[in-house]
């Protein structure tokens, strides 16, 4: 019984905080849709940038509710603030200054 609590406890751990605090854009990949890579994102400002791919480790499809591929999801202090996904050709529509605009806009909104 103490093992199970304990492993109860380690996985509770684990997920419990998947990414920094403050801003942080996520972009959601898989390995076989790299071609489609934001690859604008290291252009961003005031956030930080977490590429994760979900064909490696397939509990973030599932934990973040990942229906397609890319998808940006903008955390702030570890909770969705904006999301951003691909069309069905599997690209990212959204300009890069429509997300920098989204995470001014979670900016501003702190003051």
């Amino acid at each position: 019984m103490l093992r199970l609590v304990l492993a109860f406890l380690f996985t509770i751990n684990c997920f419990a905080q998947d990414f920094p605090d403050g801003l942080v854009v996520v972009e959601f990949n898989a390995s076989f849709n790299q071609a489609n890579a934001v690859d604008w994102l290291p252009k961003l400002t005031d956030c930080e940038i977490q590429r994760v791919d979900i064909a490696a480790d397939t509990r973030w499809a599932s934990e973040y509710k990942i229906v397609v591929v890319p998808t940006l999801v903008v955390l702030n202090n570890n909770e969705e603030a904006k999301r951003f996904q691909a069309n069905i050709m599997m690209t990212m529509e959204a300009t890069r200054r429509e997300l920098q605009d989204a995470i001014d806009e979670i900016i501003m909104e702190a003051f």
